[in-house]
């Protein structure tokens, strides 16, 4: 279930750029390679043309404590790309005429508030002011793991109340896509993994598709890992919370076909994928637009535990992609422009990880904490032995690496931390954009 944009999320920079039909695959093999060893990603990708696979990659491990190796057909939880698929899945209830779009929420949930004036559109759109469940972080951490039922889970939505009224305003809610769930599953008269199944799964034949349960690596089914000097497993949301929101398991290979499918007509209608692309606001049902360059696709992106996924379809080209991660220690959003800049033959290089060590006594005069003017956050560093951390407000802790020169990254975000000691000075970079830090 991915969250509203935060400072550290890299932008993709657009400029010109035009599409080839062979890229070079050495190169962009040797790009994963490097990612593989410096241990900066592990999970899957898949690159389609005309609906035929051109090509993928896999690094690392569904399970690292039994040394069990990945391949494509490693399972993965996909997060907020189910949104796309519950989308679908409501305009096939549409085209069946069993729902409309302007229907209120009122026969479903006479609880909700402003159920009367909230629509399936209002959902679709995150438009409904219902707030999102998932935005009380600290308490949903004390509960995710927990099965929950839908009347738990419309209590805690209640209780959570209104943010804006209805088709005000756009802002992102998990809950929306929770109640479009349980909306689907009264309609059809049937549990949402049996509908995913019978509309979508199973007439595209995604044999790696479907809702999640407990994670089974038997089932070549992949744990999620943080990386803190190694690989740390995470905890698991049980399923029954995000449902349709959040809870869906996929493949690169299968979501690059139903991406395929999805905008070449074979799911729903065209009138209904016009529907689905149009934007109200910053959204549109279910997908969102993904400009790369001059080129213009739609797609969705994901995180659930340590999981992330994007997925994103161009028709000019007639170009899928996707990316499955279970961890990592990098920016995806970086891997994604890579691959992407590749298939359509633009120039990106190839990232260099090589550290400069310093000692625990080096890193002294880098510490204390940093406020700035331009923005309303704290920045503390701190140190672990010979490893700078830096901490900012409402934000985990990141372990940086040196670069030398008062230089550190964190690679996950794009981020460069700049220092000047003398100065009691510390410069954020990120997307082109420059922030200035005072150490307190």
């Amino acid at each position: 279930m991915i969250k509203k944009l935060t400072l550290f999320t890299f932008l993709i920079i657009l400029a010109h750029f035009s599409f080839s039909q062979s890229f070079d695959k050495n190169k962009l093999d040797a790009y994963f390679d490097t990612l593989g060893k410096y241990n900066k990603f592990i999970g899957s990708v898949a690159v389609a043309q005309n609906g035929h696979v051109i090509y993928k990659r896999t690094l690392g491990f569904t399970n690292i404590k039994e040394k069990q190796k990945a391949n494509e057909n490693t399972k993965y939880r996909i997060g907020s790309i189910s949104k796309t698929f519950t989308a679908a899945l409501i305009f096939k209830a549409i085209e069946e005429k069993k729902i409309s779009l302007d229907l209120t929420i009122r026969k479903f949930f006479p609880e909700i508030k402003n159920a009367e004036k909230i629509s399936i559109s209002n959902l679709l759109y995150h438009r409904s002011g219902i707030h999102d469940f998932t935005d009380d972080k600290e308490e949903f951490l004390k509960w995710h793991t927990q099965p929950k039922t839908e009347k738990e889970m419309l209590a805690l939505i209640s209780k959570g109340g209104i943010d804006f009224e209805p088709d005000t305003q756009s802002d992102y809610s998990n809950s929306n896509y929770l109640l479009l769930s349980y909306i689907l599953e009264k309609t059809f008269k049937m549990p949402y993994a049996q509908i995913l199944n019978k509309y979508i799964a199973k007439p595209l034949v995604l044999k790696n598709t479907f809702l999640g349960k407990k994670i089974n690596s038997k089932n070549n089914e992949a744990n999620s890992y943080r990386f803190e000097g190694d690989w740390k497993l995470e905890d698991e949301t049980d399923i029954s919370i995000p449902l349709g929101a959040g809870g869906i398991v996929s493949t690169p290979i299968d979501l690059v076909n139903f991406s395929t499918s999805l905008f070449g007509g074979k799911v729903i209608s065209q009138k209904s994928l016009t529907q689905m692309k149009t934007l109200n606001g910053k959204y549109g049902m279910g997908i969102s637009a993904i400009p790369f360059y001059d080129k213009a696709g739609f797609g969705h992106s994901g995180s659930i535990d340590g999981f992330s996924a994007t997925f994103s379809y161009f028709n000019d080209g007639n170009i899928a992609y996707a990316l499955t991660s279970n961890g990592s220690n990098f920016n995806n959003n970086s891997i994604s422009l890579a691959v992407l800049s590749a298939v359509f033959n633009k120039d990106y290089n190839i990232p260099d990880f090589r550290t400069i060590e310093q000692s625990t006594t080096d890193l002294n005069k880098y510490l204390g904490t940093y406020v700035s003017t331009a923005i309303p956050i704290k920045i503390t560093i701190t140190k672990d032995n010979t490893t700078l951390i830096a901490q900012a407000t409402g934000q985990s802790v990141t372990r940086l690496t040196s670069k030398g020169n008062n230089e550190f990254k964190f690679e996950e975000a794009g981020i460069i931390l700049s220092f000047n000691p003398t100065e009691n000075q510390m410069t954020l970079k990120q997307g082109g954009k420059e922030f200035k830090f005072t150490k307190t």
